[in-house]
């Protein structure tokens, strides 16, 4: 007689969740056993839970489909929080299997015992659901998996009992289809095009599913018809540019920054994105980033069909016809000399196959990379949409398991690669072509910044010890080395580039660790904060020549 784990095996292939990253203990182990019994699934091991959890993450954003996890009880979920909280701000669907003890188990209060279902609601708000039994555990799994396809995406979270699990009597279940979503209605799209129409300085602010190819053509026909800028989020969750698409502009992460992108702004409208507001709070400044004098317009929400609503308002507007704009083909020279941050992006530029992947968690480090890589050959851009570092390494995990053959380049700062530095043991049992950049500075060079702006007076040695990666400087080449990825240290552009080049024509995982110095540091540091204090009572066109200079 089959199972609760087995039916349930044979429910999520059957629904399309055929790759489970997995780190599994006692509780999940007729789960375990039950991966012999479906060929179709795939099950990718990853030896901390946070690795397991992003890697669902960049799967689901490559492949447009869910990945399962598999998490042990409370703790194991706890430990893959970051991770899906990241899913979670950048609606991407996940199936979050979470073991628990057997049901007449819990009144013991064993060790392991915790509040599973509060504790993933903070990553998973639509969905927390505990399987009761087994002959309802298959109905549970569809109507998970049903959540976190529908649009726009979601983490859905499965609690399974141990006992559930083992039972006998489990029957699979055949998969609900989540519904189609429906375009903006007329009125929405008219006001809009009326707006648009009144000759007000208009911009697009796009994220989510929209920073697709068919939904960034239908908004380029609007900007090349109707002069409407093309804006996107600071983090999206998944870019589609390079040579051939639209380019867009992205809002920069300094709220400063920000501001000065939409201060002359009158029209903001929403595709898919929110209105936009300042990473963290500031002592004396705004949070709500979006000027006094602009209305905001809300196109597409989120559960709404993107390129069904811009084809509307691009037929409102008498635009379906116009020729997109698209960026020209070029690529930067090949870098020379001493390695900087800059350079390394150069490289990636210069040297970017067909149709890569990036995972951008350079932090300082790969501010640079976008004007490096805009007419570089068409690919996808995954960055850190939920701001909770340590998903970059895991993401090109998922993201290289979805798309085996595309390569998958992984920009990752030191201090945010040691969070999830397990993910390269995976990369190399899997044998993923994965191209791992590690940018070692030795700093966590962002909140050296931080420190600064958000007014923290008299910083001495030891609150700037906190913010320091040397004593000792990590080697992470030798890291990846003890974990079976082929890994070098380099300190030029001529030693990076050849790295780089033979990583990209050698199968299987590669990294490349770049020594360097930090990107803004000595005077730089010192007088970021003054300018960006600055900024309000600078002209326009200066405040415009300085964002282009920090964050192109």
């Amino acid at each position: 007689m089959t199972n609760g784990a087995q039916a349930l095996m044979k429910t999520l292939v059957d629904a399309g969740v055929e790759v489970c990253f997995s780190n599994p203990g006692t509780s999940e182990m007729h789960f375990v056993a039950a991966l012999d019994d479906e060929p179709r699934m795939r099950a990718v091991l990853a030896l901390f839970e946070g690795v397991a959890t992003g890697a669902a993450d960049g799967y689901a954003r490559m492949a447009d489909k869910p990945a399962a996890t598999l998490l042990h009880l409370g703790c194991g979920l706890g430990n893959g929080l970051a991770n899906l909280h990241n899913a979670r701000k950048g609606k991407v669907p996940v199936v979050n299997i979470v073991g628990d003890h057997a049901t007449y188990h819990v009144k013991y209060d064993a060790q392991l015992q915790s509040d599973i279902e509060t504790v993933a609601r903070n990553v998973s708000p639509g969905f927390v659901r505990t399987a009761r039994s087994t002959e309802t555990l298959c109905q549970d799994a569809v109507e998970a998996i049903a959540a976190a396809r529908t649009a726009p995406g979601q983490v859905a979270t499965l609690i399974l009992p141990a006992d559930v699990s083992w039972g006998e009597g489990g029957v699979p279940s055949a998969p609900v289809a989540p519904p189609e979503p429906a375009p903006a209605d007329d009125a929405t799209v008219e006001a809009i095009a009326a707006a648009i129409r009144s000759g007000k300085k208009t911009a697009l602010l796009m994220g989510g599913h929209s920073l697709r190819e068919p939904s960034l053509l239908a908004a380029a026909k609007l900007a090349a018809h109707s002069g409407v800028i093309l804006m996107a989020e600071t983090f999206p969750t998944r870019m589609e540019r390079g040579a051939g698409m639209p380019p867009v502009e992205r809002l920069a992460y300094l709220a400063e920054l920000a501001t000065v992108q939409l201060t002359d702004i009158e029209h903001l409208i929403l595709v898919d994105a929110k209105a936009p507001v300042s990473f963290f709070a500031y002592p004396d400044k705004q949070s709500y980033l979006v000027p006094d004098t602009c209305t905001v317009h809300t196109l597409v929400a989120p559960d709404q069909a993107i390129t069904g609503s811009l084809d509307k308002l691009n037929h409102a507007l008498g635009a379906s016809q116009a020729q997109p704009g698209l960026q020209p083909a070029k690529r930067p020279d090949r870098p020379r000399g001493k390695l900087t941050a800059e350079k390394v992006c150069k490289a990636v530029g210069h040297l970017m196959p067909d149709n890569a992947i990036i995972v951008d968690e350079g932090i300082t480090s790969s501010l640079m990379l976008s004007v490096m890589t805009e007419g570089a050959p068409k690919h996808d851009l995954i960055t850190l949409t939920g701001g909770a570092i340590g998903q970059g390494l895991p993401n090109a995990v998922g993201a290289a398991v979805a798309c085996p053959e595309r390569p998958v380049l992984a920009l990752i700062g030191d201090g945010t690669a040691m969070y999830t530095i397990q993910a390269l043991w995976t990369m190399a049992r899997e044998q993923l072509n994965v191209t791992t950049v590690i940018f070692n500075n030795a700093s966590y060079s962002v909140l050296s910044i931080e420190l600064d702006r958000v007014g923290a007076e008299q910083a001495g040695a030891k609150a700037r010890s906190q913010l320091d990666l040397r004593g000792p400087v990590l080697n992470f080449a030798e890291m990846a080395q003890g974990m079976g990825v082929h890994a070098v240290r380099v300190d030029t552009a001529e030693t990076m580039t050849k790295a780089m080049e033979y990583a990209l024509n050698m199968s299987g995982p590669h990294l490349i660790e770049v020594m360097i110095p930090e990107s803004l540091s000595g005077v730089k540091r010192r007088i970021l904060p003054w300018m960006l204090r600055a900024l309000p009572s600078l002209p326009l066109s200066v405040t415009r020549a300085l964002k282009r200079k920090l964050a192109p």
